[in-house]
């Protein structure tokens, strides 16, 4: 397939970028690695009339140490967060998790800002930035604004993104507990998850079991309680919705739910 004609800008800086898709409104899309976009323009379900090409900003490209928190560049890739020391001593739900996406291709172009900007329920890093309880920066033409994880992903592909705004940073405190995990299942190990699932402390959540990245509040709850691994991911499934598919009915998505949160919480556990 051959995406639709459009015109193609390279923005030099955030501010740039920023002003650049305020001028063409809702017709403009900020272009990072293109693993999300580029495919839904060649299948045209969708068709930017401008692409603002922002994936040689080298200001959005970074993974520091702020003290409390630890900030990601929003483009910065999948293969840099794996590949991070950082990460690994300090975040490494986030280190492993990236190290799983896709193939070695795809880590290399793919950024963690577009994969959240495109909210895809079955993406891993939506669900894991919602198991850390990170904190995410926009900037648009009002300025900056902080958006919680929880409230960021509002529906399949919608986010809370304004139009015009740009997602710049994650921010993701240290974690005081020090158990995680990430289990996901796969066909085959570059497809997207059939079902998968991000621990860290007693938060959980989940991939590909609604409509957005949803947390395991049930199974949350049973932990607080004092619930055993296997007793909590009892209720992994609860007040979820997934879809079926080609690839899984929602029952299998559910028993698989079951099945990985408990293997999840044990190695958490284990880790901890």
């Amino acid at each position: 397939m051959i995406p639709a004609p459009f015109t193609y800008k390279r923005a030099s800086s955030v501010d740039e970028a920023v002003d650049l898709v305020a001028r063409d409104g809702e017709d403009a899309k900020f272009l990072a690695g293109g693993h999300s976009l580029l495919p839904l323009m060649k299948l045209r379900l969708a068709v930017p009339q401008t692409l603002v090409d922002i994936g040689r900003l080298g200001e959005l490209s970074y993974i520091r140490d702020e003290g409390d928190h630890i900030a990601v560049g929003a483009a910065t890739t999948h293969g840099e967060l794996a590949s991070s020391g950082l990460l690994g001593r300090d975040l490494p739900l986030l280190a492993h998790a990236a190290g799983q996406v896709g193939d070695p291709q795809v880590r290399h172009c793919g950024t963690i800002g577009g994969s959240l900007a495109h909210a895809d329920p079955a993406a891993d890093l939506p669900a894991v930035v919602l198991a850390l309880d990170a904190t995410l920066v926009a900037r648009g033409p009002a300025g900056s604004r902080e958006i919680a994880a929880a409230d960021f992903f509002r529906g399949l592909f919608e986010t809370a993104l304004e139009p015009g705004e740009l997602l710049t940073e994650i921010r993701i405190g240290k974690p005081a507990a020090p158990g995680w995990a990430f289990q996901k299942f796969t066909k085959r190990a570059i497809d997207w998850a059939i079902v998968g699932v991000a621990v860290q402390g007693g938060r959980v959540a989940l991939v590909n079991m609604d409509q957005t990245p949803v947390r395991a509040v049930a199974v949350e709850s049973a932990l607080a309680d004092g619930a055993a691994p296997a007793e909590a991911a009892a209720h992994a499934a609860a007040g979820t919705s997934p879809s079926e598919d080609l690839n899984a009915t929602r029952a299998y998505r559910e028993h698989l739910a079951r099945v990985l949160v408990r293997r999840a919480l044990e190695a958490a556990q284990a880790a901890g």
